[in-house]
């Protein structure tokens, strides 16, 4: 390490601005008339103000003040509101706004679902959607049963062991 010749130092590194010294005592001296110029800060507190000033508070804050309460449901604004209620309820239930249902605006799997739900068997499902006088020879006599539709309908629909055990 090099000692860089601190023995030889002559420069402080610090440096105040010119005439600084030259103007210091006239700037004290005008500091010091003015502190005696205003002796009076201008503000002045009343006698054992602060003695007393912690009863004042706590007696301010303990008064409680009793003040009308307006409720923000009466009853008439109550009676008002709900006969408005029940108008808009009586309206919307109404059957103004009912359109009558048929068969063609059913969903399909509406009914599927309600089948499947509701366990009906084949008479049932049969008494709902056929009248007495729907099922006739006649709308049978036209439809004809090849051998290939019926050996297809079994492959589709039976197995082997239904066959077996009937």
């Amino acid at each position: 390490m090099k000692t860089n010749k601190l023995h030889n130092i002559n420069d402080s590194g610090f440096k105040t601005p010119e005439d600084y010294f030259n103007n210091l005592e006239d700037r004290v001296l005008s500091n010091i008339k003015l502190n005696e110029a205003v002796s009076d800060p201008g503000f002045k507190v009343p006698d054992h103000y602060f003695d007393s000033l912690e009863n004042k508070i706590l007696n301010q804050v303990s008064e409680k003040e009793t003040t009308k309460v307006i409720p923000l449901f009466n009853r008439k604004n109550l009676l008002y509101v709900s006969s408005i209620a029940a108008a808009v309820l009586l309206l919307f239930n109404l059957s103004i706004f009912e359109t009558q249902s048929d068969w063609d605006n059913i969903d399909l799997e509406t009914v599927e679902n309600y089948i499947i739900t509701e366990n009906l068997g084949s008479e049932e499902i049969a008494s709902l959607l056929l009248e007495d006088g729907d099922i006739s020879e006649e709308s049978f006599s036209d439809i004809e049963f090849t051998d290939e539709a019926v050996e297809g309908y079994f492959l589709e629909n039976t197995s082997v062991e239904d066959l077996i055990t009937n």
